[in-house]
């Protein structure tokens, strides 16, 4: 009898730690809008304020930021000190033009390491890729999370508006590099503006081995991302997933901060995954 009490609280203590190791991780991913004049009055100085209201509210543990230019990457690391950010200029990979950063929560989140690569022939050196209009970038990450001590991928990235090519060979080259990166098979978050629609072709080889949260979430909504300061044009940001136990939520963020009705012409999307 003694030895069956015994056992049972073993089986007890092991289900309390499993159940203990199991954490919620929040994941967004924000296409910013670069700082553009013409945008009147919804250019970046009248809106920055509003996106740190946001992300302090939201609280992400991690996220990725697509068209943010070096002063934006910068006036978002001195207003959210509680985050710590990586990623490069995509024109000559050390800090200009538009930054695919991605930002952790120092408390949740430890960096193990990162890089970047291009979308293009030449993926270690800055470059355009295929009939791409723009350099396109992914900077990736693997990350330990402080409260379960395990291990995960992030990669964030911007695929080009304009070249077919690009798009399609942009994604395929990230399907391949998402493959090579992680032969110990840690879960993996893939966020972006992939600037296609979710039903391109584009899609199907990455939807072979990872999953929108969009689609799988247990509460989800189909709210389009683009909004166009008001002229909605459908979902072209994503938060891709895999080897996660569950999603919980996935959501377009819609609310206004900082009493301003857009804080970007890309609603941000965000997601509660566990494991």
């Amino acid at each position: 009898m003694k030895k069956l009490l015994i056992c049972a609280a073993a089986v007890a203590a092991l289900f309390a730690t499993s159940c203990a190791e199991t954490v919620e991780l929040k994941v967004m991913s924000y296409n910013i809008r670069l700082d553009h004049p013409n945008d009147g009055d919804n250019a970046w100085p009248n809106r920055k304020e509003a996106t740190i209201e946001m992300v302090k509210t939201l609280k992400p543990d991690v996220f990725g930021v697509q068209e943010a230019l070096p002063h934006q990457v910068q006036y978002m690391s001195e207003n959210l000190p509680e985050y710590a950010c990586a990623g490069v200029g995509r024109e000559d990979g050390v800090s200009k033009g538009e930054h695919m950063s991605i930002y952790w929560n120092k408390e949740t989140i430890e960096m193990v390491e990162w890089g970047t690569y291009w979308l293009s022939e030449t993926p270690e050196e800055p470059s355009y890729g295929w009939d791409a209009a723009c350099k396109r970038t992914a900077t990736w990450a693997l990350m330990k999370d402080k409260r379960n001590g395990r291990k995960f991928f992030f990669v964030n990235t911007h695929l080009d508006h304009r070249g077919a090519l690009a798009q399609k060979n942009g994604l395929q080259l990230l399907v391949e590099r998402i493959a090579a990166m992680n032969p110990d098979g840690y879960p993996m978050v893939l966020t972006g503006d992939f600037n296609i629609y979710p039903d391109s072709p584009c899609l199907v080889d990455l939807d072979k081995v990872m999953t929108s949260t969009r689609k799988i979430a247990v509460k989800t909504d189909s709210l389009d991302t683009f909004n166009g300061w008001g002229n909605a044009k459908g979902v072209i940001d994503y938060i891709y997933v895999a080897g996660f136990s569950a999603v919980p939520e996935y959501r377009t963020v819609t609310e206004q901060y900082s009493q301003k009705p857009f804080i970007s012409d890309h609603y941000p999307v965000i997601s509660v995954l566990n494991y």
